[in-house]
Parts: C-alpha cells; structure tokens; sequence
C-alpha cells in the first residue's frame, strides 16, 4: 500500500566544494526518492548544509573571509552540483537558516528539561576534520614518528582540547538503543552495520559534550548563551527541522518517524547512537531506517576533500580531457554510481570502469535496442509501431523483471535493481537476434517481434527513471507516446500489453554514442 517515504542525505560540510563521494549519498537517495514516487508513495527528499563548527570557521580563516561567506560560497557549490546531476529534492537546508536555530534549541531545551544534559569538564583528543571526539585507544599511530595519534578515519593529528561544557547523558540511552538496533526487520543496514553499531553499545557508552564555549560559530544553548552547539548536535537536527519540529507539530507528526537517512560509513556513530538517543530523550522515535554505504575508492583511498584523489562531478558529466575523463552525461554518471558501486560495500573507481559499464549497458544495449527497433519500424511498417503480442516469450520475462526491480529498489539495492531491468533488455535484444526482422518480409510475425520490442522499451522507460533522468523520455517520445515515463505508478503502468500500437516511431540520432578512453 502507498504510504509516507521521507529520505535523506547527510548535510555536507562547507569547507570546500562537492566531490563524489557527496555525489554517490546524493544519487542514491534521489533514486530512492524517484522510485517512490513511481509506486504512487507521498515523499519528502531532503539536503543541504551543514555550516557551523571550528572546521568551517578554520576554512574561512584560510580564506581571509567570514564564516557565512564560506558557507555561502560552498552552499551554492552543492546547488550547482545537484542541479547538474538532475537531484529532485523537496528541501534544501543549511543550518545557518533561522528556522534551523530554532529547531535546533527546542529540541536540546526538551533534552535539558528532561534532565539528560549536566554540566562538567571535559578533556579529550578531537579530530578537526570529523569534529569528533576519539578516545587514546581508537586513534592510531602517526607512521613518522609522531608523539601524537591520528584520526581513524583522515589519518591526520588530533588536538587536545580541555573545556568547562554541558553534557548529553548517552550512557542512560544503552538499554533502549539495544532494543532498537535488535528490533527486525533491522534499521540499520546492511547487517553488517547494523552489528557495527550494535558493537559501539554493547562495548560501553560514555556521555557525550555536546557544546562549546571556545568556539562562537553555531547554534547558541538556550540556557547557557555563552556556549554553542556542538556541530554534530546541530547537525543531526536537520532532519527534524525540515519536516517541522519546533514550528508544526502536525506536519511532524505526519512525517516522524517515516525517516530513512542514507549515509556513509563514517558516521555510523552518530546516525546509529547519538541521533536515536537524542531523540529518545527529546520523546520522540528514533528513525525508520539507516542505510549505510561504504567508501568510493580512487586507487584504493577514501574519496575526500583532504586528498588529491577528490574528483568534481562535472569532470565527469562534462568530460575533462586533460585529466583523461570523457564525458558521461548526466545518466552515463547516474548509472555508473548505481548500477556498478554496490550499495553496502566499499567501491573502487576507475575510468575505465566507467566506461565499461557505459559501453556495456547504455550503448550496446538499452541504445542498441531503441536503434534497431525503431530503424526495422522505419522500413518494415512504414514507420508505424505495431502493438506487443499477449503471448510473447517476453511478456514472463517482463513480470519477473518488474517483481526484481521492485524487490530491489525496496530494498536499497540499486545495483541489483538495474540488473533486473537491464536483464529485461538483454533479453529484447536475443529475441531480436534470433528472429532477425531485418531480413524477414512484413508480415504479422515481423510486426509481432517488433511490437514486443517496443513493449519492452516501454516498460524498461518507466523502471529506469530512478537512474536514468534524460533517456526515458526520449525513448517515450520516439516510440510514438505522450507524456513523461515517470509519472507512470509501477507495477499498474508496467504491465505486459500497454503499448497500443499504431503510433508513428522516430529513429533519431544514437541515444548513447559509445565513448572510447582515448576521448
């Protein structure tokens, strides 16, 4: 049954400019979002900014500008980048929006007022990049010798800070995160995730701080104007914020708690401990569901900003030709990041990978079959595409291919989603080999394996549009149908024998003309 999906993105930091690792979290959640829609779902897609905390204040002092600048000047960055890559978000929120500070307060004041936030001292080794605490047993050893530990995750030196703060008392939380984190089926996946984070519990929770007094950049505490937020706290209220905590109780409550955050394994800790703990002791639910991604990897390193292996979209998109990067398009892009990197697992990138797939599945398929089809039209019905055959050897591998897809997409596996369609594809292409109508005279056996053809364009037009944001409705338009594929409702519009035929065909150019490595 149709029901409520609201799906997030992590709100990225404004030290710098969008990679792809920011654009994996972003496609992904806008297929997820698309292909609710497609099954008649109500859905709310959120993004945005996270723009508070001593890494952007340092990143402005670099830059000789102010905060606000800086996240100005980042902020627009992530809107060109997601304009680019066709990201069909309802909100876009930074966390320097008014309506966030009050969230953000009203949120923390209940936490307070429940008497889970205390005040103490506090001294520990913090991670600038993460703004994040570690503990002496969780950094690890700086290779040249340094007296100091790195960072797990950025391998770079930690900082010793000693501050009078107020405190968040998640260790009172470790029973009921238990209960939740082994609750089926799981919010947190894959299960291997979930294990992780069933780990961090079960290993011990400490309280946490939760402000800062040292820093002016953020969110000031109600109670206590001379301390901020701590960015994370900020941070993680953003998914609140958006669907109106604090200002709109009943569209909350509409929405809360049909959450599902999409997000990389790095910040596991926070999604999957301190954001339902925070919520459980504001008196809310804690989220639907997490789905955790793993790394991209260039050459076997973590995609990011602190590395030289961070690589912009639109070299990509666009092409780079210095940089030996041809252009993919926007859906050559999108399809890359959801059909070859598996969601759950770390994922390697490489050029040649990218064009691989583009070759592979695009091109010589999902491009072929439009091309073959529509020239045999051309020639053998005068341009007229006949209707599909009730009893086609395609119309099983249809049903199947729809019932996968659906499954898939459930799911969140993307990859395995487009396998199931593009197996629908591959198999139009065999049934066109082996009947050869290029070399049959018209007739209603031509027309038969023709119409089953276009059939399946048909349908594999609606089933890629979480992907594929270009495509799909070209395919429509040539194969002679009004309207736009994507707001067909699956599985209703995706049924066998929707095509009616006698509709005039377009060939046109090559919708995905192959690319080669050498530009």
């Amino acid at each position: 049954m149709p029901g409520r999906f609201y799906v997030t993105t992590p709100i990225y930091y404004v030290n710098d400019a969008p990679h792809l690792g920011h654009a994996y979290s972003t496609i992904t959640a806008d297929a997820l979002a698309r292909w609710h829609r497609l099954v008649g779902d109500d859905v709310w897609f959120l993004t945005g900014t996270d723009e508070h905390g001593l890494k952007i204040q340092r990143a402005a002092d670099e830059r000789g500008i102010t905060p606000i600048e800086q996240a100005d000047w980042a902020s627009a960055r992530f809107r060109e980048a997601w304009a680019l890559l066709d990201i069909s978000y309802d909100d876009y929120l930074r966390t320097t929006e008014p309506r966030h500070h009050a969230a953000t307060q009203a949120l923390l004041q209940r936490v307070y007022d429940e008497g889970h936030i205390y005040s103490a001292t506090y001294s520990g080794w913090y991670c600038v990049s993460c703004e994040a605490y570690y503990t002496p047993d969780e950094l690890v050893d700086d290779p040249h010798g340094g007296d100091v530990g790195l960072c797990p995750i950025h391998l770079r030196p930690v900082e010793e800070l000693t501050e009078d703060n107020w405190f968040f008392r998640l260790s009172a939380f470790a029973d009921r995160l238990e209960e939740w984190l082994t609750t089926d089926p799981s919010p947190v996946r894959p299960e291997g995730k979930r294990n992780e984070a069933l780990g961090l519990v079960r290993g011990g929770l400490q309280d946490i701080s939760i402000t800062r007094r040292s820093l002016t950049w953020g969110v000031p505490v109600p109670w206590d104007p001379d301390q901020v937020f701590y960015v994370w706290f900020d941070a993680l209220i953003n998914y609140a914020t958006s669907v109106g905590y604090g200002a709109d109780p009943e569209r909350f409550a509409e929405w809360w708690p049909h959450v599902h955050h999409v997000i990389g394994k790095d910040i596991i800790r926070f999604h999957s401990v301190y954001w339902p703990a925070m919520l459980m002791a504001a008196g809310e639910e804690p989220p639907h569901q997490l789905d955790v991604h793993g790394f991209l990897l260039v050459g076997g390193a973590k995609m990011s900003k602190t590395a030289a292996n961070k690589i912009a979209p639109d070299q990509l998109v666009g092409g780079d030709p210095a940089e030996g990067y041809p252009a993919l398009g926007v859906d050559g892009f999108r399809h890359h990041f959801l059909h070859d990197q598996r969601f759950g697992p770390d994922g390697d990138l490489s050029v040649e990978g990218m064009v691989q797939r583009y070759n592979a599945d695009l091109a010589n398929n999902l491009g072929n079959l439009l091309a073959r089809v529509t020239t045999v039209v051309g020639k053998k019905c005068d341009g007229v595409g006949p209707a599909p055959r009730p009893d086609s050897p395609l119309a099983e591998v249809a049903v199947d291919a729809v019932v996968a897809t659906t499954a898939a997409w459930d799911a969140v596996m993307p990859s395995e989603a487009l396998d199931a369609t593009w197996r629908l594809v591959r198999e139009a292409n065999a049934l066109l080999e082996e009947a050869e109508p290029w070399k049959a005279d018209p007739g209603p056996e031509v027309d038969g394996v023709l119409g089953d053809a276009l059939e399946v364009l048909r349908i594999v037009a609606v089933l890629a549009t979480p992907a594929l944001t270009r495509a799909p409705a070209e395919i429509w338009r040539r194969i002679g149908l009004d309207g736009d594929p994507a707001a067909c409702r699956v599985p209703d519009d995706v049924a066998w024998g929707g095509y009616p035929g006698g509709l005039p065909v377009e060939r046109g150019t090559p919708l995905f003309p192959r690319l080669k490595l050498d530009g």
